[in-house]
């Protein structure tokens, strides 16, 4: 047995589900392994912690400010009755002193990042899965702590894994469009998508708008799709994204976790911002050419989006050396790698 693994990470329309469905992929490689996965949130969401319940994990409610010196010692209390084997923390709140905080406590930390934000790092481990991970970002860390950097280490929920062997259809036109811009999209940049979509021209399009858990907008996404003059679908909190990832012959996607599923799928993929912290993905995505970067979403005229999903559609080169080089850099094996770090080097 290889014990508990506790998981602090939180969810809001602010934060996005991303940091608890990451933290998700690294609960099912425990279980797997034989060990036995708790999360600890502050801030989430009944349909969120049901999907965890469902998933097998247990789900501990934190009635603290997240990220907080008091958030910091509940958890590291909880976490050393519990005799947990390893603690992950995944949000932008979880800095420096609060890592500082757990292992002053005696446990063995794993710090799940996005750009060198924290200042000081302590964990004994620190995950960024960015194209533009560097170490660099991580000067101020304790000399015992170890970096596990790039996409070789993207955690990908077990769903996914099952399509390793999937043959992706680059066709001539791409004609089946998946939109999904995270759990949250607090500016609803969905709906502007869906607007642009409806200006692009072309040949008829079917496309399939996945709203997230934590998304406040879907009554208006869902009345702009019924207006459309293309089939479009919206469906909220999708069970099956794999398949829906499966039947896309091109994504929009933000640039969050989920591009790192998108490339696992070989979806070829136009990616805009929605949040400043998804600004460092994005210069990893630009500089390996892994999809096409399109700015911020809120920066992009509606006509000029239009023109943008056209002419990407049409152009199979572009499309097809993308897919490929996309499922070259995510292999699917980051779950595995970073479990072998934690467990056995």
């Amino acid at each position: 047995m290889i014990g508990e693994l506790i998981l602090r990470a939180d969810a809001t329309t602010a934060l996005g589900t991303g940091h608890v469905m990451r933290c998700l992929a690294l609960a099912q490689a425990w279980q797997d392994a034989g060990g036995h996965a708790v999360f600890v949130i502050a801030a989430g969401s009944p349909a969120l912690e049901n999907r965890l319940r469902a998933e097998g994990c247990e789900v501990l409610t934190l009635c603290t400010e997240p990220g907080s010196d008091d958030d910091a010692a509940h958890t590291a209390t909880l976490a050393a009755q519990r005799r947990a084997a390893w603690l992950a923390v995944d949000g932008l709140h979880f800095g420096g002193n609060y890592q500082r905080a757990l292992k002053q406590s005696g446990l063995r930390v794993l710090a799940i990042d996005a750009g060198g934000t924290a200042g000081d790092y302590h964990a004994d481990v620190v995950l960024n899965q960015n194209l533009s991970a560097d170490e660099r970002l991580y000067a101020r860390r304790q000399p015992t702590t170890r970096l596990l950097l790039g996409p070789a280490y993207a955690l990908l929920r077990r769903e996914f894994l099952s399509f390793a062997a999937i043959e992706r259809r680059v066709p001539e036109v791409a004609e089946h469009v998946l939109v999904t811009l995270g759990g949250s999209d607090p500016h609803n940049m969905t709906l502007s998508v869906v607007r642009a979509l409806q200006k692009s021209a072309g040949r008829p399009l079917e496309v399939v708008v996945v709203v997230g858990s934590a998304n406040p907008h879907a009554p208006a996404i869902e009345d702009a799709a019924a207006a459309s003059a293309d089939a479009m679908r919206v469906i909220r909190n999708a069970p099956n994204m794999p398949e829906l990832m499966a039947w896309a012959d091109l994504a929009i996607s933000s640039g969050g976790t989920t591009v790192w599923e998108l490339a696992f799928m070989g979806v070829p993929s136009l990616v805009g911002l929605i949040a400043p912290i998804e600004e460092q993905a994005a210069v990893g995505l630009e500089s390996h050419r892994l999809f096409r970067v399109i700015g911020w979403f809120d920066r992009l005229p509606s006509d000029e989006l239009a023109a943008i999903i056209a002419a990407y559609a049409e152009d199979r080169d572009a499309r097809l050396e993308v897919s490929t080089r996309a499922r070259q850099i995510v292999d699917g094996k980051g779950r595995q790698r970073t479990m072998d770090a934690m467990l056995h080097d």
